[in-house]
This record gives structure tokens, sequence and C-alpha cells, in this order.
């Protein structure tokens, strides 16, 4: 089971991290949690309701992560300057309504993950062995499409052809530890949905 998850006996996935393994995970949780920044502040004396009301941002992010990770709603390349103008006002109001969502769901997932990851018992040996339910193991592996998203912005990769590239890298490049841990977490992804496949 080293490197790759495998399936649970009655549901749920297991994976073999050693100590590197889950430093870089946690890692990038993290990482990816400070660029999604803080959910709405919680005021206990509010009133509960007003939470499915509130308003997100209209405007895209500025940064390309941040836009990868929550894209327009409505887009076509090829549509005319008035058609592209709708799109981005039904765009806009969409992402009013959604965006605050997404993010505390997105926010939540890498939560998920670093919490896990801080629970799991060494015990000297280098490494553990992560155990997840099959509810977990759909988190983390929400959180792991977010990762390689995060990862594949910052690499300008926008098409599964643009990998290919990646593969032949010389050493020294210095896009090479990111390449590294964005193949890595692709196998992880792919052995992950194939737990959850009947």
């Amino acid at each position: 089971m080293p490197g790759i998850f495998e399936p649970l006996p009655g549901g749920g996935a297991a994976v073999a991290l050693d100590d590197v393994e889950i430093s870089i995970i946690r890692s990038l949780a993290v990482q990816l949690l400070e660029l999604i920044g803080p959910g709405p502040a919680e005021d206990a004396s509010a009133d509960p309701l007003a939470e499915l009301f509130a308003e997100g941002p209209s405007e895209p992010p500025s940064d390309p992560v941040l836009l990868r990770l929550f894209p327009d709603a409505y887009t076509d390349p090829e549509a005319t300057p008035r058609q592209k103008d709708e799109q981005r006002a039904h765009s806009a109001e969409f992402r009013r309504f959604t965006e605050n969502d997404l993010r505390a769901g997105k926010r939540a997932n890498a939560l998920a993950v670093i919490r896990s990851l801080d629970e799991l018992d060494s015990e000297g040996v280098g490494g553990a062995v992560l155990q997840l339910s099959t509810d977990d193991s759909r988190t983390w592996l929400g959180a792991l499409n977010d990762l390689r998203l995060a990862i594949g912005s910052r690499l300008d990769i926008t098409a599964e052809d643009d990998t290919d590239v990646l593969y032949h890298l010389p050493d020294d490049d210095p896009r090479k530890p990111m390449v590294m841990a964005y193949l890595w977490l692709g196998g992880l992804q792919e052995t992950l949905v194939g737990t959850l496949m009947p």
C-alpha cells in the first residue's frame, strides 16, 4: 500500500505515508487555507438566518489560482462582445450567491486533511497508515483536487496535454519540486477515486 490508496473492507481507503509525505500534504493544505482566506466572522449574537442571505463577491478573483478554484460560471470564448457582457453579468450574480459557500467547503476539506494528518501516530517508524472512512475519502478527494488545481495553475497547466512536458523537465528546473508534487498528488487522487468505485 505504499504511496497509493487501497480500499478498506467495508468501505473507505488507506494509504501508507512517510513523514516527508505527511509534511508535504499538510504544508500544501495549510497554504491552500491561507490562499482561500478566512471565513466570514462568526458572531454568536447575529441572526442565524443572516448567513443564508449573505452575499459574496461579484468580481472574479485577481489571483489566477483563486480564479481556477472559483471560475466564472458562464464563459464562452466564441461569444460575441454583447454575449460576453451578458455572461459577465450572469457570472457576477451567480458568484455573489455561491462563492462564500464554495470557499467554506474548500476550507472545510483542507482543514479536515490537516486534522486527519495531525491525528496520525507514526509510532516512531518514520510514517503511518492513514485510514479514511468513505465520507472522509470524499473529503480528501475534494482537497486533493483543489491542491492539484492550485499547483496546476501555478505551473500554467490548462489541459492534460500540458503535463507531457512536465515529465521531461531537467532536474535543475526550479519548477521541478512543484511538478513532482503535482504528479504525486495526481497518483494519490487517481487511486483514491479507484477505492470509491463500486
